[in-house]
């Protein structure tokens, strides 16, 4: 037996886990996770419960609470995403014995599936109780794709060697509470109140409210019990207290009868559209629901049609390609079509677990490039969650005393700045300060995320009406936060933090922050750059309303300009960009010695808060700061800023910064690897395709050792699909055409997948070291510019484009 995932007889598409490893279920119950982008539970057992083993947890995008707390002697504010009631709780008992879960009573010979084609998750194993009973076991899973308020489990019992009663008992259990995270355990996870529940007209029925944001959750489980298929009707015994309703049926067996039992469950929120009161919902959708065989059959054909749009197929090692799949169905199960009207984000850990409390970051740089391509209504949507805050963010922009949108770096439900002030440092048990909040490039990001949705989808309609807004929002801010310098004739920007982390403040400063972070810079002088653009795109009317309104004149129009031109980035002596004004002062840091000492050094900041030490006194980086220019901007735009800016360069200056960097990067973010991955994919196939192999493993393997079974980490799962379908292709989405560069590593000899571009839904691109060959399915679209390399084609819809590729060297 293994308890590591196992090949099976489709491992491109089976995700199989064999036994039991109590130190890695967590991690087994996140990456086991059914859901349907509206809600997601984990993949603990049925019959289990919260135990410092098992950890059930379902989670509705948007539905979260505040709490307040005392940290260390301060009073604070922290909103978490909500551990909903555990629809799941299903056990059985051998005439009056213990129950399946209990110490004495336990599965064994287990295996467990996840069906990524199907999203289906099943298990099966025996149970043998202290007479001697065996019982063979099987239970299949699946919160719906195709009816997103339903979720359903089946099991069946089949007793080898005994004759007698068969219990089996069902619960909707309300009394969970967010404990899902070491960290945040000595705060208050109590988010539920008990409303009601009971069983009514042969449905259970659950209702909580959130205590302080008064969200309304309704449940009902509605129940059918078969022997050897054959619907029965036993009697029952249903019990309710406060948070729980539960409901037993007793059936006679006898060896090789099988028992199945159904429990299809409705989950309802007081956010959901066309319902009246939850628990009244709940009940409806309960009753209209079909069997658990229908309610599957529809739930596979929905997942079929996602994959057909969404699948990446590569010629290339099976785990890889398994590991693929699974990202993109744990996306799918984030963000789907049914997240389109729940005005929520895209949650940096999933709907899979508590970390990070559920906060919306900038993973959606890594996230919409997938679904801008794939499902670009979807992608809207996302950006939507970010048009409806900008009062809030205005509002801070306000308070910092600046014009414009200055977006939160953790934001919630009302887009209010929900990083914490002070974290903790599990290794040194201190609470220390977190200055998080001055990545204030995170408005850059929603601009850039912007502006790439429109190149891709050409959505004339929603730069119009929102688009242009944000935009032209968060350049303001950037154009109002620059000071200038006369000396030098140049802007800087201070007081921010940039993507690296590590660095809040220069050694001897009072107060956190730094000065002119190049990635930042470079990303505002871009941004200002597009608005310009953007200004003169829109329709005359609409321009002049939008400038009245937002209180933009000419002469800001005049400022964003010069500012774009002359922002300040630092150098260091031999051509390499500087992270930030200060940097090449700072010291070198010991790598040898202090691997030698710890082993894994990913989480210097803590290894040296520990010690007293900080890593504002050395270059090092938790992740890629400079070097995520070079992810989100060709090589010809970068160039094009340092133009636009008036720096000179040559084209030794990327992989010249590059490399430098690459040595001082420790990689603890998940993030990191795939950034590094990408930067490298045109210079070195082989460390690229290294570093995308261990970003694949982030969370399979749960490199940064029990982070994953605390929830997903989107980003990188998002950034791995990414990296094949751009990174190593080169495609690209500006300038009118589709453009393609591919450059695959040797290991990757074939990929194929389905684009949406602009008025173009079903393009079908198959690249290999030889050919590129993009074809149009729907053919009934106007002919699509293409450009491959440096060559220009068009594809004419009746047909396909197939173009020869010289195989390059590195």
């Amino acid at each position: 037996m293994t308890s590591s995932p196992a090949e099976s007889a489709d491992s491109d598409w089976v995700l199989r886990y064999e036994g039991a490893d109590p130190g890695r279920e967590a991690v087994r119950e996140v990456l086991c996770a059914v859901g349907n982008g509206r809600f997601v539970t984990r993949g603990a057992a049925p019959e289990s419960r919260a135990d410092g083993v098992h950890y059930p947890g379902t989670y509705a995008a948007g539905v979260v609470d505040r709490c307040a707390d005392r940290v260390d002697g301060r009073a604070v504010e922290n909103e978490s995403i909500v551990n909903l009631p555990d629809w799941q709780p299903l056990t059985f008992r051998i005439d009056d014995g213990d129950w399946l879960g209990d110490a004495a009573l336990t599965a064994g010979d287990q295996v467990q599936e996840l069906d990524l084609r199907r999203g289906v998750l099943t298990r099966r194993f025996v149970v043998t109780d202290g007479a001697g009973r065996r019982s063979r076991v099987a239970q299949r899973r699946l919160v719906s794709m195709a009816d997103p308020m339903l979720a359903a489990l089946d099991c069946s019992v089949v007793p080898e060697n005994w004759s007698g009663r068969l219990t089996v008992r069902s619960a909707l259990d309300g009394r969970v509470e967010n404990a899902g995270v070491a960290r945040y355990r000595g705060l208050d996870g109590r988010h539920l109140a008990f409303v009601t529940g009971g069983h009514c007209a042969g449905l259970l029925t659950l209702v909580v409210e959130t205590v302080q944001s008064r969200i309304r959750v309704g449940l009902a489980a509605r129940h059918r019990l078969l022997v050897d298929g054959v619907e029965h009707e036993p009697g029952h015994r249903a019990t309710a207290g406060d948070g729980l309703t539960a409901v037993e049926f007793d059936v006679d067996v006898r060896p090789g009868r099988a028992v199945t039992v159904e429990k299809v469950v409705a989950l309802c929120t007081s956010r959901d559209r066309a319902i009246g009161e939850p628990g009244a919902a709940a009940l409806d959708e309960a009753r209209r629901a079909p069997s658990f065989d229908r309610l599957l059959e529809r739930h596979v054909q929905a997942w079929a049609h996602l994959w057909e749009r969404c699948d990446v197929r590569i010629e290339g090692p099976s785990r890889t390609s398994l590991v693929l799949r699974l990202h993109v169905f744990h996306i799918l199960q984030t963000v789907s079509p049914h997240s389109v009207d729940l005005d929520a984000g895209i949650p940096a850990r999933g709907l899979h677990g508590e970390a990070y409390r559920g906060h919306v970051f900038w993973d959606e740089v890594f996230v919409l490039p997938f679904l801008v391509l794939r499902l670009p209504s979807v992608a809207r949507a996302m950006l939507m969650y970010r048009w409806r805050r900008l009062p809030q963010a205005r509002a801070a922009a306000r308070a910092a005393g600046h014009r414009g949108a200055l977006f939160p770096w953790q934001s919630g439900a009302t887009g209010r700045e929900e990083s914490p002030t002070v974290h903790l440092n599990p290794r040194s048990g201190r609470w220390v300060p977190d200055n998080s909040a001055l990545q204030r490039h995170i408005g850059l990001a929603v601009a850039y995320n912007t502006w790439r949705y429109h190149e891709a989808t050409g959505d004339t309609e929603f730069l119009v009406e929102h688009g242009a807004e944000l935009l032209l929002d968060v350049a303001s801010f950037w154009a109002d936060l620059a000071t200038y310098d006369r000396t030098d004739d140049r802007y800087d920007l201070c007081g921010v933090m940039g993507p690296d982390e590590y660095h809040d403040a220069l050694p001897g400063r009072d107060g956190p922050g730094l000065d002119d972070n190049a990635y930042t810079n470079v990303m505002a002088a871009w941004t200002l750059t597009r608005a310009l653009e953007c200004v003169a795109e829109l329709p005359a009317r609409r321009r002049e309303h939008l400038l009245d309104r937002l209180g933009i004149g000419e002469r800001d129009l005049l400022r964003w300009e010069h500012v774009s031109r002359r922002l300040r980035l630092c150098w260091h002596p031999d051509g390499v960009l500087s992270q930030f004004r200060g940097y090449a002062d700072l010291a070198e840091f010991d790598w040898a010695g202090y691997r030698a000492r710890y082993g894994d050094i990913s989480r210097l900041d803590r290894i040296l808060e520990a010690e007293g030490d900080t890593p504002n006194r050395y270059r090092v980086s938790k992740q890629a700061d400079v070097l995520m220019l070079f992810h989100l901007l060709t090589a010809d735009e970068f160039y094009a800023v340092l133009d636009r800016l008036g720096y000179a360069h040559d084209r030794r200056t990327i992989p010249t910064t590059v490399a430098y960097y690459t040595a001082r990067t420790c990689h603890g973010s998940t993030l990191s690897r795939v950034v590094q991955a990408w930067v490298l994919a045109r210079s070195d196939r082989a460390r690229a395709w290294a570093y995308f192999q261990q970003a694949l493993e982030s969370d399979i393997a749960d490199l940064q050792g029990g982070t994953t079974g605390e929830g997903i980490h989107l980003g990188a799962m998002a950034g791995t699909v990414d990296l094949l379908q751009r990174g190593f292709t080169g495609l690209q989405t500006h300038g009118g055409a589709l453009g393609f560069d591919p450059y695959l590593p040797e290991r990757l000899t074939g990929m194929r997948f389905r684009l949406h571009y602009r008025q173009h839904p079903e393009l079908d691109v198959a690249i290999t070291h030889r050919t590129l060959t993009v074809g149009d399915s729907a053919q009934v679209v106007p002919e699509l510019p293409v450009r491959v390399r440096d060559a220009d084609f068009r594809l004419d819809p009746r047909g396909t484009l197939q173009v020869p590729l010289q195989r390059r060297r590195g």
